[in-house]
């Protein structure tokens, strides 16, 4: 695995170098859940509206809020039309817990350990730098 993971950061490398330009990647989490344990965001057929958002982002024509991993939509910065969804819930889905990251992190480092051999340290030195900005 820990080759798979050199030859992708390589290849990646090797495209920028010659001009080309790689791939948008977004990370969603549809799953996030109330304190009754029901899901916050109203469904699947409601995913396309953040669709459109990271269309209109790697076209440059959509803003977002900057954070420790990345960028997000704000609330304004989606369309809401038919969708009667207070920005409060949207708060709570796109809100970073610190502490499931830590536990995360956690997970991270196991898995670091066991591809220890080959490991690309820029992996080492990308994860040390999410957790640094995270903890900050």
């Amino acid at each position: 695995m820990a080759d798979y993971f050199t030859h992708w950061l390589d290849l990646g490398q090797r495209l920028e170098s010659l001009g080309g330009k790689l791939p948008s990647i977004f990370c969603v989490n549809w799953f996030r859940t109330d304190e009754n344990g029901q899901f916050v965001w109203p469904g699947f057929s409601e995913n396309a509206r953040v669709l459109k958002w990271m269309v209109s982002r790697i076209e440059q024509q959509a803003q977002g809020v900057e954070h420790v991993f990345g960028v997000s939509p704000r609330y304004q910065d989606l369309d809401w039309t038919g969708l009667d969804f207070p920005e409060p819930l949207f708060d709570r889905i796109t809100s970073i817990d610190t502490e499931a990251w830590r536990q995360e992190f956690a997970l991270h480092d196991a898995l670091f350990e066991q591809l220890a051999y080959g490991l690309p340290t820029s992996l080492r030195e990308i994860r040390a730098d999410l957790e640094a900005k995270l903890l900050a």
